[in-house]
């Protein structure tokens, strides 16, 4: 049997089948103890645990009887983040807990080929949470509905839950590799290259958006004392919350979309395909409900047609963004490509690509308040060296030109204490002007998802908080037409969605501009 994963809104109703019945085996799950492992408690320690903020939200109790040291070693904390592991590993965390709702539903006589639906927040009406969701009670008007969580709080902090499709985008769906580099250019569609990560620093192309900032802004923060920070905005309590398994499905289904582009190719390094427990870390595992442990490697959560009795398929795929092309971006420069030149000496790209500091600022910027900014000085070689390859050549020398600069924005050493908070960053928009009106300039925007935990000193954290990395090619092309490039510092402003306020504690340790070409 292939089961077959549908959108959440297109099932036909409020509490469709699928929806009714996945909240009757959320309430099978929840009703057993924390430390059984098919417990709904216990598959959310999978992902993140705290126990001061599981408390806060009324999720763990003196009387709580915790999982086993063992259990603890080998199931708990083990959700990867920062990492070329973060859609593999999530891959098999939701294909597990799938099987453990439907061995309820089929224990309750229902159908025996429920799958789990999908929140396509991107698709036109459909960025609201789903009714179900949103109500304290069972379709019957009786109260008590597992799929209700008090602790959302939406992107304004009042209760009002939707995904604000202006602030997120599919542009990773462009990215032509899923593995990128840490240092400084693009960190891929699916992260960088890593050992077990459980909270790594530098966010992929797909994490980062829409991962991150679905997250950060359906939990959002109460705009009311005491401010409480949503299940879904903490990576330590978002495995708690009902809506996060549909928001994975989504988000693992536009890893099959970025799929479905035959250019688009998974790692093939052994690390990868073999996960980190060929390397002697942790192996990837999840309790199954008839008491075995499934446990798999992202080589073996590569294809979904070769998960024998676990496989499905997708009722809908959104395609793969087109990026620009190297020829198209020599053409918005104006390089005079004679006509005559064959078509398949294409644009010369660079076997060897090299990553180079451009510029950065000189302080730490907090961000607070309303908006914050900030100077990023350019180093004269390195600035001319991009300049360079964004000029047209005479038209008698354009053969075998090479490809452009690709140009990235990082946001290094993000900390602080609120997982809520998000912000729009623009580049090159002066200090008399409104980031609002130059949407032209919005380099990104961003939901530190996990960064009160990555701010932290602990055995796990070194304090050095979450890195992200904005592509801004289109930016840096348009300065360039404009004579804009040519200069010795470029603005950067941060604005927050809705002021942030010094108890987040939010900064960005450094803002740097790195080049990555030939």
């Amino acid at each position: 049997m292939t089961f077959i994963r549908r959108n959440v809104w297109e099932l036909g109703g409020d509490w469709a089948d699928e929806v009714l019945w996945y909240a009757r085996g959320v309430a099978a799950m929840k009703a057993r103890a924390l430390a059984e492992p098919t417990s709904w408690r216990f598959y959310a320690g999978m992902h993140g645990f705290s126990s001061a903020r599981w408390q806060e939200l009324g999720y763990l109790f003196a009387t709580d009887q915790p999982p086993s040291q063992a259990q603890l070693r080998k199931f708990w904390r083990q959700c990867q983040h920062g990492s070329w592991y973060f859609l593999p590993w999530h891959r098999g965390y939701v294909l597990a807990l799938e099987a453990n709702i439907r061995a309820e539903v089929v224990g309750l006589n229902g159908p025996d080929d429920w799958a789990l639906p999908y929140w396509n927040y991107f698709a036109p009406n459909e960025a609201a949470l789903p009714p179900a969701f949103a109500s304290p009670d069972w379709p019957d008007g009786v109260g008590d509905n597992p799929l209700f969580v008090e602790q959302r709080y939406g992107p304004s902090g009042d209760g009002d839950v939707f995904v604000p499709t202006d602030l997120v985008d599919l542009n990773a769906l462009g990215d032509p590799d899923f593995t990128g580099v840490s240092s400084g250019g693009s960190p891929g569609f699916g992260g960088v290259d890593t050992g077990f990560s459980h909270s790594g620093p530098v966010h992929g192309g797909i994490e980062t958006q829409p991962h991150d900032w679905v997250h950060g802004l359906v939990g959002g923060q109460d705009a009311q004392p005491p401010e409480t920070v949503g299940a879904m905005s903490d990576p330590r309590t978002a495995g708690l919350d009902p809506i996060f398994w549909l928001h994975h499905a989504n988000i693992d289904r536009l890893w099959t979309s970025w799929n479905a582009d035959p250019a688009h190719l998974n790692p093939s390094q052994p690390a990868w395909l073999q996960g980190p427990a060929s390397v002697g870390e942790r192996a990837f595992c999840a309790p199954m409900p008839d008491g075995t442990t499934f446990t798999y490697t992202p080589g073996e959560m590569m294809n979904l047609e070769d998960l024998g009795d676990l496989r499905y398929e997708y009722d809908d795929l959104t395609p793969a963004v087109a990026p620009v092309s190297p020829q198209d971006r020599l053409d918005r420069l104006g390089f005079a490509v004679p006509a005559e030149r064959p078509a398949e000496e294409g644009v010369a790209v660079p076997e060897e690509t090299n990553v180079e500091l451009v510029g950065a600022n000189d302080e730490t910027v907090p961000v607070v308040g309303s908006e914050s900014r900030t100077q990023v000085r350019l180093n004269a070689p390195a600035r001319q060296r991009v300049a360079a390859s964004l000029a047209p050549p005479p038209a008698a020398d354009v053969e075998g030109v090479a490809a452009p600069d690709r140009v990235f924005l990082n946001l290094e050493n993000v900390r602080g204490q609120s997982d809520a908070t998000a912000f729009r960053v623009y580049l090159g928009v002066g200090d008399e002007e409104d980031p609002a009106e130059h949407p032209e300039r919005l380099a990104g925007s961003i939901a530190p998802f996990g960064v009160s935990q990555a701010s932290d000193f602990d055995d796990e954290h070194a304090g050095q908080g979450l890195t992200f990395v904005l592509e801004i090619t289109d930016i840096v092309d348009q300065l360039a037409l404009e004579g804009g490039f040519d200069v010795d510092s470029l603005p950067v402003r941060i604005v927050p969605v809705r002021p942030i306020g010094r108890k987040s504690e939010l900064s960005i340790g450094r803002i740097s501009i790195f080049r990555q070409g030939g």
